[in-house]
């Protein structure tokens, strides 16, 4: 299994795709909302992304930027200027606040396609799931990807998407974002300025990679060091300094702490009984599950399933 790809599977666009965000100077969005994730992404022209409290960000058309919630930010032609507004000094002409989930009218002289100097694309991502926090949490507030291929055709593959009618096309319009969004990601990464978890790293390790794949196939296993480290092909000590040096901690606490981010997302489904989470994520008992999640997550899973902050994304979990 790719525990990328495991990583990121609960991760959705929520349906808010600004397809009409035709920009004509002076302009200004400000997203208000608090997303987990947005994703911004020129289709023509460029601007600067400004984070609350943050230094201005050049976007170019073919980059792509995503910005970590739940503070606000700017998308503007004039960085100067969204820092007066921040600040409130001014409150500067060609001003929008940006609402999810409502559609954006039409800049003054816009035609019926995306005919302007700047023409921007965003989408919201909510990630209430605990797993691909997991992942995300390692994001800085702003990341961004530059142009290294022809994105040309995408871009306007997308564009045709937006003015278009047929129907599912936003269903279409998600999915791609989706796409765009886990490409952006996994691009991230892989550039040198990237400070991905320590497991990121490992899963390409011939040492600690196999014990790493292994438990997240089967977290349900009643896997051990000499097991995994039998995965592997050496011995438990050389998997057990490996693996530390690498993810830091040993593999039983990894183990551990994934099924317990496993059973968060499990508890926020009414069907199953704390009992049958516990089968799922590999204990024979409630007993013995509950005093492991309540040991990591600093409560029982009774009191973390009804609990307000587990409807969404922002319940506190440990970092890695």
């Amino acid at each position: 299994m790719d525990v990328f790809d495991e990583l990121l599977r609960g991760v959705r666009g929520k349906g808010a795709v600004f397809g009409r965000s035709v920009l004509w100077p002076p302009w200004s969005l400000r997203f208000t909302d608090g997303a987990y994730l947005t994703l911004c992404l020129p289709l023509r022209g460029a601007g600067w992304i400004v984070p609350e409290g943050g230094e201005p960000l050049r976007l170019a058309l073919g980059e792509a930027v995503i910005v970590r919630g739940p503070a606000s930010f700017t998308f503007t032609d004039d960085p100067a200027q969204a820092q007066a507004q921040a600040h409130g000094t001014d409150v500067g002409a060609g001003v929008r606040e940006v609402r999810w989930g409502e559609d954006m009218a039409p800049s003054p002289g816009q035609g019926p396609d995306l005919e302007g100097p700047t023409v921007l694309l965003a989408a919201a991502y909510d990630v209430q799931e605990q797993v691909p926090q997991r992942l995300l949490r390692a994001l800085p507030p702003v990341l961004l990807v530059p142009d290294e291929g022809d994105c040309s055709p995408l871009r306007d593959y997308l564009a045709a998407q937006i003015c278009g009618a047929r129907p599912g096309h936003q269903i279409v319009l998600d999915r791609l974002l989706d796409w765009l969004l886990v490409c952006t990601l996994r691009d991230w990464f892989d550039r040198p300025e990237a400070e991905p978890p320590g497991w990121y790293g490992a899963l390409g390790d011939a040492v600690a990679g196999p014990a790493l794949r292994a438990m997240h196939e089967d977290p349900a296993h009643p896997w051990t060091t000499a097991e995994l480290a039998a995965r592997a092909g050496v011995s438990r000590t050389t998997l057990a300094k490996r693996f530390t040096e690498l993810v830091g901690d040993g593999p039983v606490a990894y183990l551990t702490e994934w099924r317990m981010t496993l059973a968060a997302d499990l508890l926020t489904r009414p069907e199953l009984t704390v009992a049958a989470v516990a089968r799922r994520v590999g204990y024979a008992d409630a007993f013995g599950f509950s005093a492991a999640f309540k040991r990591l997550r600093g409560e029982s899973p009774s009191a973390y399933r009804q609990g307000p902050a587990s409807v969404g994304p922002v319940r506190a979990a440990p970092a890695g």
